[in-house]
């Protein structure tokens, strides 16, 4: 059977883009006391974009902390201050979710919307195909690019347990709007590790066992987009590497990703590292597994002049150790890409524990 896979319904892109919104809402709202819900990274509260919001008389701006990985218990107080809004505005469901943000905030606005239609905690629904109502409708305009979180079926959580993404076709957002005006302050290093978020997809996507045209053809436009990027003084460099996110979100959607993301999640789960940042950590250690790609990742890290943080692991305990392998092991579709069907006769907890202790 061939993957018959949710893609955003709708898509607009361009610079000065987010001056729509309003239009674009205003097609969701039910009536003139219709409730969106707008969940904007903090980081942006000390500005005036909350001024360049289309906002309502009834409508509710909450500013998300994404400072650590987005965490189930997080997603579920985010949830319960919504549904206390909308009993206070004697509605049962907001017209929508709105994130704006980079990949935290936008995959904390596609949890909340699955969970004002589902029940439970958001940790009940961390792993494949387990939400069974449709979200309400959700939106995103990204601030960072890099992640793919605009374009995938992953709202990627921490829980009590272990970091997986609830991955679910109505995961997936009903509009983005891509606008490169959004992104272009974003400071270093952060801009560079959350872009090579995207270039490790592409290398992890174009080298593994799930490859196929439709992800390769994505795959190789997003890393020659990377390339423009953090290898060259190119012009409208935001708008390319915006572009790159979307094609990179697009290449593993039709594929997965490999042996980086898999290690990226257990030094989250146990350092609290960010996925960009664990990913680029994780990746300066797999030249065995993808050796021009890291020779080529490094060679983007002296040109942009990032110096990774070093013996991450030194201290960490045996049990913590245990729990940070644990947690790879989980993401076996990842190793099945990366190694093959045989791939637990070549990745040991051994092996694995190895590469943590590299690090």
């Amino acid at each position: 059977m061939f993957r018959n896979f949710k893609m955003v319904s709708k898509v607009v892109y361009g610079r000065g883009c987010t001056a729509q919104l309003g239009d674009i809402l205003n097609e969701q709202r039910r009536s003139s006391k219709s409730v969106m819900i707008f969940l904007v990274d903090d980081v942006f509260k000390a500005g005036t974009i909350d001024n360049r919001l289309p906002v309502h008389t009834d409508d509710l701006i909450v500013w998300v902390n994404v400072d650590d990985e987005p965490k189930t218990s997080y997603v579920d107080q985010l949830t319960t201050q919504v549904k206390k809004h909308m009993v206070d505005k004697q509605d049962h469901h907001p017209s929508g979710v709105i994130g704006i943000g980079g990949g935290s905030t936008m995959d904390l606005a596609k949890a909340v919307s699955l969970m004002l239609t589902n029940a439970g905690s958001s940790a009940d629904y961390q792993g494949w195909d387990l939400i069974k109502k449709p979200a309400v409708y959700h939106a995103a305009v990204p601030t960072l690019s890099g992640t793919g979180a605009e374009v995938s079926r992953t709202t990627v959580l921490t829980g009590p347990q272990k970091k997986l993404g609830i991955n679910s076709d109505h995961t997936v957002f009903d509009q983005i709007v891509l606008d490169p005006e959004m992104i272009a302050n974003a400071p270093n290093p952060q801009r560079f590790y959350t872009g090579m978020d995207c270039y490790i997809h592409c290398v992890e996507s174009l080298e593994g066992t799930y490859l196929n045209n439709f992800s390769q053809a994505y795959g190789e436009k997003a890393m020659d987009l990377c390339r423009e990027v953090f290898l060259t003084d190119t012009e409208d460099a935001d708008d390319k590497l915006m572009m790159a996110s979307y094609c990179g979100g697009m290449s593993i959607a039709y594929s997965q990703v490999g042996i980086c993301h898999a290690l990226s999640y257990g030094l989250s789960f146990v350092l609290g590292l960010h996925h960009g940042i664990g990913n680029c950590v994780a990746f300066d250690y797999l030249e065995d597994y993808y050796p021009a790609g890291v020779r080529e990742f490094r060679l983007m890290m002296e040109r942009q002049g990032i110096d990774l943080p070093r013996k991450l692991t030194a201290s960490v305990t045996d049990a913590q150790m245990k729990t940070m392998v644990d947690v790879a092991l989980v993401l076996e579709p990842l190793w099945e890409n990366a190694l093959g069907k045989d791939w637990k006769t070549l990745m040991t907890r051994e092996k694995i524990q190895q590469l943590y202790l590299n690090m």
